[in-house]
């Protein structure tokens, strides 16, 4: 059994909170200019995963995220 109304939670290692922001990246080296792949965050870890992403150059934009499923997807 599933339980559809499950929160999303945060990217961060071990981390079980529930997730606000979406981190919008890319890796040049491998991905098209215009694809985003997502990372979750919550309130705690948002400057962390951000820091993590800006240091290599991979964070395009940090947005609300919006858990109804409607905002995009993980990966």
């Amino acid at each position: 059994m599933t339980d559809a109304a499950a929160p999303d939670l945060c990217s961060a290692k071990g981390c079980q909170a529930t997730a606000v922001w979406q981190l919008q990246w890319n890796n040049p080296k491998i991905h098209t200019p215009d694809r985003r792949k997502v990372w979750l965050a919550c309130d705690e870890h948002r400057q962390s995963l951000s820091d993590f992403l800006i240091a290599r150059q991979f964070l395009k934009d940090v947005v609300p995220h919006d858990s109804t499923g409607s905002a995009g997807s993980a990966g």
